[in-house]
This record gives structure tokens, C-alpha cells and sequence, in this order.
């Protein structure tokens, strides 16, 4: 009479045991010969499936036969998305230094595809001279065609014709002339119909991400004073209007005192800020701004003050001028870090 091999087990149990056993210890042996990171099974592609229980540990155990050129070629990967294709409306101080900055390969996941310039031949030259890619100069209808991101760096009449064919095709659209917004809201609607976006970047501002945060409860009042040199604002609509003349201002003069739509209406090339700043709070009508022309500095200066219910707090930036002198060096880099967050594996800020 023979004896069972285990109690309560059949010979045919057994046997499987025994191969499993087996398969266990040539797996621990091979596992102490090789370093455990050259042992990691192959991942699983998603849907597809492995056609035997082994064969994802084979691509594994080849690793340990084979030289560096072998293992790259049998190590899976997850293929590189195509970077996206942004053009640029208005190759002037801001769309220059944003193509510089694509051109580059500053911006991952970017790459520049078209731009739009008032002369075709001037900005064709630049390009050839300063980017080791030139692009090609379109128009703005072949501009929203070719590109999944339009950046509108031009002049601020100019945002309607630059945005509607963008955002009639769903495009993402990132708005630098932001007081242009307050005359064009049915951009918003396209966006929204047709499942576009809208950017604002922060520009020469600082805390916009506060600002936003503290809508989300009650916001009491915001005011906006900015001084800036007399360079910076000669030739703003509102002097002219209103026949002041700065060039000879030997002391302070303030210019405005009023809600941010009239500011932006009065100075469109200079306080694109403010209505930044009633967007991301309580809108232009309750937002308070003061516009001052002011021979002793030499920065774009822009005082914040916020009373809400959550917080209040005041902020000053002082902005080194670019080489145009209404616009600050800052803005264009904002912008810059703006798209980076657009792809970045970890963004930080509201």
C-alpha cells in the first residue's frame, strides 16, 4: 500500500506544486545573479495582452544576455507626444522674444509654426537673421488654420480679427491686450461654443493667483495705482484727448483716477494690468485705478491693494522697461511661463 504524498492532496496537486517550486527557485537564482532594476518585468501596452504568463518577463531576462544597443531596442516606451503648433500674432517686442524663446527649445511642447506681422518682408528678415527654423508670415485666417495656440502680441485693435477665427475652429488663444476683452465679449462666447480657450497671463502684475483666491469668497474693494516713466506714456488716446501735454513734467502728475474699463479705454498700450486685475477679481466697473506720469522713476511701478474677507493685502513691482518703454521686460517672460505651465509635469500657483 503506498503512501499519499500529502494528506488531503492528490498525486496530480502534487505534481503541480512541485513544478511551481521548481519555476520559483530558477526565478530567485536568476534574480541574485542580476541587478533587481534589469529584472523589472515589461510593462503591458493598455488593451493588449501577454500570450503566455511568462512573456512579460522575457523581454527582462533578454536584458540580461544582451548588449546596451539590443536593450534599447527592446525596451517599451510610451512614444512622445507631437509638440503643438503655436503661431504668433505681432512679431514686436513680445512676440519676438517668445520666438526666440521657441526657437530655442525653451517652451517643450511647443513649436512655432506661423507668424502674423505688419511687414511680411521686415519680419521674414528677422526671422532668417535671429531663429534657426524661420517660419512662414500668413495671415490671421491661415494663422488659426495651422495653429493649435494663437498668442496675440499685437496691437490692441487688432484682437477681434486676430480671435474669431481662432476660436471658431476651438483654438487656444492667449490675449496680451486683455483691455481689448472689455470691448469684445462675445470672444468669450465663441470660446464657449466652440470649445476654445481664452489665456490671460499675469503680464507685468503680480498676484493674480491672491486676487483669484480671494474672489472665491468676498471681495470688498481693489484699487490699482501705476506710475510710470514720461516715455511710457506719451502718446496715450486720453492726453491727446484731453490736450496734455508731460514731454516737460519736472514732478508727479496724475492722469486718471477712474474704474479700469475707462483706464484701459484712456491708456490701451500701458494699463493692460488693470483689467487683468478686474478679471481675476470683482470686474472693471468696481476695480478703482490711478494712472501717474512721473519724471522721478525710471520703472514701470504698479501698487495693488485688496480688502476681502478672506485676507488683505497690498503688493508693488517695480518692472524694468523693455526697449519699448511701454512695456516692461517682465511681460514677455510671463508670457513664456505661462505656455511652460501648459506642459509641465508640476505646476505651481492658482
Amino acid at each position: 500500500m503506498s503512501r499519499p504524498a500529502l494528506l488531503g492532496a492528490s498525486p496530480g496537486l502534487c505534481g503541480l506544486a512541485g513544478v511551481k517550486k521548481e519555476k520559483m527557485q530558477t526565478r530567485l537564482k536568476l534574480m541574485t545573479q542580476a541587478p533587481a532594476a534589469n529584472f523589472a518585468p515589461a510593462r503591458r501596452p493598455r488593451g493588449a495582452t501577454w500570450n503566455s504568463p511568462v512573456e512579460g518577463l522575457q523581454q527582462p531576462l533578454a536584458r540580461l544576455t544582451c548588449g546596451p544597443e539590443q536593450q534599447g531596442q527592446l525596451h517599451m516606451t510610451h512614444p512622445l507626444p507631437q509638440p503643438q503648433r503655436l503661431g504668433i500674432a505681432g512679431l514686436g517686442t513680445i512676440g519676438k522674444a517668445l520666438a526666440r524663446a521657441l526657437d530655442a527649445g525653451h517652451l517643450p511642447g511647443f513649436a512655432l509654426e506661423a507668424v502674423t506681422a505688419r511687414d511680411s518682408a521686415g519680419a521674414a528678415q528677422w526671422m532668417g537673421e535671429q531663429l534657426s527654423r524661420p517660419v512662414d508670415c500668413v495671415d490671421f485666417e491661415a494663422l488659426a488654420e495651422r495653429c493649435d495656440w494663437v498668442v496675440e502680441s499685437a496691437p490692441s485693435k487688432l484682437l477681434r480679427a486676430i480671435g474669431e477665427p481662432a476660436l471658431r475652429r476651438g483654438r487656444r488663444l492667449v490675449v496680451l491686450s486683455a483691455g481689448a476683452l472689455l470691448d469684445a465679449p462675445e470672444l468669450i462666447d465663441l470660446a464657449r461654443e466652440h470649445g476654445g480657450q481664452i489665456v490671460v497671463p499675469s503680464g507685468a502684475l503680480l498676484g493674480l493667483d491672491a486676487v483669484s483666491a480671494a474672489r472665491e469668497g468676498t471681495i470688498h474693494a481693489v484699487t490699482l495705482v501705476t506710475r510710470k516713466p514720461i516715455a511710457g506714456l506719451l502718446g496715450a488716446p486720453l492726453l491727446a484727448q484731453q490736450g496734455i501735454d508731460i514731454s516737460g513734467l519736472q514732478t508727479p502728475m496724475r492722469l486718471y483716477a477712474g474704474d479700469a474699463r475707462g483706464a484701459v479705454r484712456g491708456f490701451p498700450a500701458n494699463v493692460n494690468v488693470s483689467v487683468a486685475l478686474s478679471l481675476a477679481g470683482i470686474g472693471p466697473e468696481r476695480t478703482q485705478v490711478e494712472v501717474w506720469a512721473d519724471p522721478t522713476v525710471t520703472r514701470n511701478t504698479h501698487h495693488i491693494r485688496v480688502e476681502a474677507d478672506s485676507a488683505s493685502f497690498s503688493m508693488t513691482i517695480e518692472n524694468v522697461p523693455s526697449e519699448n518703454p511701454k512695456t516692461g521686460r517682465i511681460t514677455a517672460l510671463s508670457l513664456i511661463a505661462c505656455l511652460r505651465k501648459m506642459h509641465a509635469p508640476l505646476r505651481v500657483g492658482t
